[in-house]
């Protein structure tokens, strides 16, 4: 007997040639680009030079805080690279963050410390933040490495003007200023950091003019620093350009809308303009910003005082000048009598509470005035009328102290009398 044998189906040979087909193709192109499991996924690393490129861009643009990110991104990227240090050194003086400023000139000084430049940023550094003997001893070191360093000079004349300007430094200071400049001048006329500081010096020896258009060239080279708007401001004020002060001061705001300082020279002009209203709304925006700093309670209380407001007046000249606590809690710190606006404030809260019959505090605020401005003429006469406007009171008998006691206080009548400023 003989065994059938079975046919091959020739459409099952078919099938079988297209799946071994398909498993091959998968093995060799779909397979390979699948992760393996339970292995992390590598992750792509920008190359640093792409963070500074980005970096440097939003610079351009004015978009410092952004900026400074990007940089420090470049810093963690490859943190052997002194030029992200300066970067990171110079927005941090442009943006007023001093401390910052100083630690990355100093990162970078630890890369080279015979590196010119960063010497130069870490003095301009520590100028600004009032370490005006560091800073003097680390620009001077970078003229000594780099004689040819213009920037440097622009921030050792700027140095001096500070120190100038906090009564501080030698006899002959102003002298050196200015031949700083004119150095900084020969080597670099037309850079940010020349036009800036011979600003800065101009301002201080009062040619106003000259400081405007020295102020402009920089604001022109670079229209993203706020403080050469302020002071681009303030010289527009000195010389009674009042619309211009205003518009820089607010360019000012823009770029730093956390400063309480060119809202609080803003009050000031329209102070200045008799627009009280305008003043009081900007004093308070200020106050807004930093409710513990005590001296934009007393701006606000010299408007207020100004504007017939006069409780109010008292009450913030009172934080001004002995300190204590906001409506909302925050505490503020009295301010020491000077010569300066501090004296001002003063004399300004005896008058308000003078006017506002507390004369017990009046008097104790005339007292320190006839001691600690002995020298000062219209503060000697604001004291007297504060003994004058209590004394009137109690001749009404509507005073809160005995005439006695007002009588007692003559001694500090003044041997001239002026008439006190507006």
């Amino acid at each position: 007997m003989q065994k059938k044998r079975r046919r091959i189906n020739p459409f099952g040979v078919i099938v079988v040639v297209v799946l071994i087909g398909a498993l091959i193709y998968f093995d060799r192109t779909v397979a390979s680009t699948i992760p393996a499991l339970f292995v992390s996924t590598p992750t792509a690393t920008r190359a640093p030079e792409s963070f500074i490129t980005d970096a440097q861009k939003l610079e351009a643009e004015g978009k410092y805080a952004q900026a400074i990110l990007t940089y420090n991104q470049a810093v963690l990227a490859d943190p052997r690279n002194p030029a992200s240090y300066l970067a990171l050194a110079r927005l941090n003086i442009y943006t007023n963050n001093y401390a910052e400023g100083i630690k990355n000139a100093e990162n970078a000084l630890m890369l080279n410390n015979n590196n010119d430049t960063a010497l130069a940023l870490l003095g301009w550094a520590y100028g600004l933040s009032g370490d005006y003997i560091q800073a003097e001893s680390k620009i001077n070191a970078a003229i000594a490495i780099n004689k040819d360093n213009a920037a440097a000079y622009a921030y050792l004349t700027e140095v001096y003007v500070y120190e100038m300007q906090a009564g501080q430094g030698v006899l002959e200071i102003l002298d050196l200023a200015r031949e700083a400049s004119r150095t900084a001048i020969e080597l670099a006329p037309n850079t940010l950091e020349t036009h800036r500081s011979r600003g800065f010096l101009l301002n201080w020896t009062a040619n106003y003019e000259e400081a405007v258009v020295e102020f402009e060239a920089a604001v022109k080279i670079n229209p993203n620093i706020a403080d050469l708007h302020l002071e681009l401001g303030n010289n527009y004020r000195a010389t009674l350009e009042y619309d211009k002060a205003i518009d820089e001061y607010g360019k000012a705001v823009s770029l730093n809308p956390n400063d309480p300082t060119p809202l609080t020279l803003i009050s000031r002009v329209y102070f200045t303009n008799g627009d009280y209203a305008k003043a009081i709304q900007y004093a308070e925006s200020a106050i807004s910003l930093m409710p513990s700093e005590p001296t934009l309670h007393g701006n606000l209380g010299l408007i207020l005082w100004k504007n017939k407001q006069y409780l109010d007046a008292v009450d913030q000249l009172r934080l001004a000048v002995r300190g204590g606590t906001t409506p909302e809690g925050v505490g503020v710190t009295g301010l020491e009598l000077d010569y300066n606006r501090v004296g001002e404030y003063y004399q300004t809260y005896g008058l308000a509470l003078a006017k506002t019959n507390q004369c017990g505090e009046a008097l104790q605020i005339a007292q320190a005035i006839a001691t600690g401005l002995r020298n000062d003429d219209i503060a000697q006469y604001n004291a007297q009328e504060v003994i004058i406007m209590c004394e009137a009171l109690a001749k009404a008998g509507i005073s809160d102290l005995p005439t006695a006691t007002l009588t007692a206080t003559e001694e500090l009548t003044p041997t001239e009398t002026i008439t006190p400023a507006p």
